[in-house]
């Protein structure tokens, strides 16, 4: 069934008019049944909600041509106030619970739901007791976070708290007994929560699952540490893992367009954000579905990022399949001074019998390529992986491939998962290994992991962090160094948000502490913004003006693209010309070409002095010519004029 403001817009009534907004439950696909026959039916004109009791957009089939009862939709005329349910609170008044389970892109879109509830005027709590309703953001990886969803779930009805359920769970396996009498709102209906809220609060169940387009970037947020952003650049993936569950809730591949990205990250930039953390099913994948490819958003998104080194870009999760032919391209960014030298790439098994069980769609000879080519072009880089152990038809020769790997590699972070069937997957079908077998491995492989130690060495070295959190502990603050290596520093909470150079004063297993030594200062932001559309034709990768571009010598091209470019050099010169103040256009654009000069010096670490009043006149340009010309015209015109007057009060004599 579709979506119910499609159902209304395809019914051939022409939905709602103008300026009327139709209630979530005119809709009753399961109205409760009225066993007095005696009654006369409800009138087209009046709509009792009394006989509304769930809407579910999953349970009546539609088509176009599917006639909808006239008793149930009222888009035509005017609704008295009083057939609204009573309710003892104005909506928007309650207070709201929201917990989250899962990665990263879980974890944006519960705080994209935050953000509309609190713009709507909810308040937000992280006590539950104190809350009027609980939305709770599900995860469908692994069988853990779906039975702390169902303890969850469980505890919320004993409280007798009305509860909306968002995420991967409901998404994936909308039957689950335990999603009976609670709300449900789909991973691509996140901008619709206001609704499901506020009709859940009325006592109404609401399940909303389907969506043809996805949910704007640009909705208000809440983020929950106010220093970090992260931007869905897709949803789904293009693979079909036999084990992966989240493909059923996330679906195929959809891509935001760069424009829409590049949007958000200036924005979010503008804001004080100090890290951007792209988030995807697949960050390989991006835009495939689209026409663009990854590379090309990375190289438009960092030309975005302020010139200071403020805010800082990390990658996200990318599988090794769609990375391969980008490598060089994808180094190239990670170089760059203010992103990230960090990429998770889950490998899964060392074996290629297993993956191919899998169907991960790569070699183990293939990921060796990706970390091998990455380590090799970007100084300093950090990989992550995964593993799963105990994956069905995993032979002992196969973890031994496995162990051997990690060995070979000792990355600094690998996540070790046990293998969980999960409902509805073809993994969950095959003959499975014992699972004191799996624990082994598990064990095995986490021993041989821990004994690693990926930061010796680090010891006496200055490295520059960005700070952005407070440590469990609450005494020291959490900083990353440009490999996204954890520095842990004692400071003041003011240095929150601040980048700083630090000395490594000793170094841990999972991370490394250090001494700030100096905070480093910003430039002012309006002087940043200003050189950024100075030198928006001719753009160089490297923010910092004050040094060699780490990742290319060559400049980059606008991000926006020349059309768009030109069309703003256009527009400003318009502006100016209709001004009708041609000397003082001139002089701008002369101090703008002096600005650029130095500024292109300066990044190319040039020492030479320039000295306009000694150049020759071959190094001038045609904005030199022409201000010399305009003023050697001007001159002559003067002189011509005197000459003149001067003529004619002579002749009067």
């Amino acid at each position: 069934m579709e979506d119910i403001e499609d159902l209304l817009a395809g019914s051939g009534g022409g939905g709602a008019p103008p300026g009327f907004r139709l209630p979530i439950n005119s809709v009753g696909v399961k109205p409760r049944k009225n066993n007095n026959n005696n009654k006369k039916p409800p009138q087209p004109t009046q709509l009792d909600y009394s006989k509304l009791s769930k809407v579910d957009d999953q349970l009546t089939p539609f088509s176009p041509q599917t006639k909808l009862p006239k008793t149930k939709i009222a888009f035509s005329v005017k609704i008295p106030p009083t057939q609204f349910p009573s309710s003892p609170e104005v909506p928007g008044t309650q207070t709201i619970y929201i917990k989250t389970f899962g990665c990263s892109h879980n974890q944006s879109d519960s705080e994209y739901m935050a953000g509309q509830l609190s713009a709507f005027g909810y308040v937000l709590t992280e006590t539950p007791e104190e809350a009027d309703l609980w939305l709770i953001n599900t995860c469908t990886v692994k069988s853990p976070s779906q039975s702390a969803m169902d303890t969850l779930i469980t505890k919320g009805k004993n409280a007798k708290k009305p509860l909306v359920v968002a995420g991967c769970v409901p998404q994936g396996s909308r039957d689950l007994k335990q999603l009976e009498g609670v709300s449900i709102v789909g991973v691509q209906q996140i901008d619709r929560v206001v609704e499901v809220v506020e009709e859940t609060l009325k006592g109404h169940e609401v399940r909303l699952l389907h969506r043809k387009k996805l949910p704007a970037l640009d909705l208000p947020k809440v983020r929950k540490n106010k220093f970090v952003e992260i931007v869905p650049i897709n949803v789904g993936c293009l693979g079909a893992c036999t084990y992966c569950k989240t493909k059923h809730a996330r679906g195929h591949l959809g891509s935001y367009t760069i424009e829409s990205i590049v949007n958000r990250v200036r924005t979010v930039a503008a804001d004080g954000v100090k890290e951007i953390w792209l988030s995807s099913e697949d960050t390989g994948a991006y835009g495939r579905d689209i026409g663009v490819n990854l590379p090309k958003l990375l190289n438009a998104i960092v030309a975005e990022l302020p010139p200071d080194g403020s805010t800082m870009l990390r990658i996200g999760m990318t599988n090794p399949p769609y990375i391969l032919e980008h490598l060089k391209e994808i180094a190239e960014v990670l170089r760059h001074p203010y992103v990230y030298s960090f990429l998770h790439v889950p490998v899964q098994s060392g074996s290629d019998a297993v993956l191919t069980a899998m169907n991960r769609e790569y070699t183990v000879s293939e990921f060796r390529t990706v970390v091998d080519t990455l380590t090799e072009l970007v100084p300093g880089m950090q990989i992550a992986t995964d593993i799963i152990c105990g994956f069905p038809g995993e032979t002992d020769e196969d973890f031994a491939q496995t162990v051997s790997l990690i060995k070979e590699y000792k990355l600094p972070q690998v996540h070790i998962s046990q293998f969980y069937p999960r409902p509805g997957t073809p993994a969950a079908r095959m003959k499975k290994v014992p699972s004191n077998v799996v624990k082994n491995r598990s064990r095995e492989l986490t021993s041989v992991f821990e004994a690693f130690t990926p930061y010796t060495g680090m010891e006496g070295k200055v490295e520059r962090i960005w700070i952005t959190d407070i440590a469990a502990d609450g005494i020291h603050l959490v900083g990353h160094t440009k490999g996204y290596i954890q520095v842990l520093v004692v400071a003041k909470e003011d240095m929150l948000g601040a980048s700083a150079l630090v000395k490594i004063t000793s170094v841990g297993r999972w991370s490394v502490f250090g001494e700030v030594i100096e905070t480093l200062t910003r430039i002012d932001e309006k002087a940043a913004s200003n050189r950024r559309i100075y030198s928006q034709d001719k753009r160089s990768p490297c923010s910092s003006q004050s040094e060699t571009c780490a990742c290319s010598a060559e400049p980059q091209s606008c991000a926006c693209g020349p059309e768009s470019c030109a069309v703003l050099g256009n527009e400003k010169l318009l502006e100016d010309l209709r001004s009708k103040k041609l000397i003082g256009w001139l002089l701008r654009r002369r101090k703008n070409h002096v600005q650029k000069t130095v500024e292109a010096n300066t990044a190319s670490e040039s020492k030479k002095k320039l000295e306009w009043d000694g150049g020759s006149l071959n190094e001038w340009d045609a904005f030199d010519i022409a201000l010399v010309g305009g003023m050697f015209i001007s001159l002559l015109t003067i002189l011509a004029v005197l000459i003149y007057f001067g003529f004619s009060t002579f002749s009067s004599l």
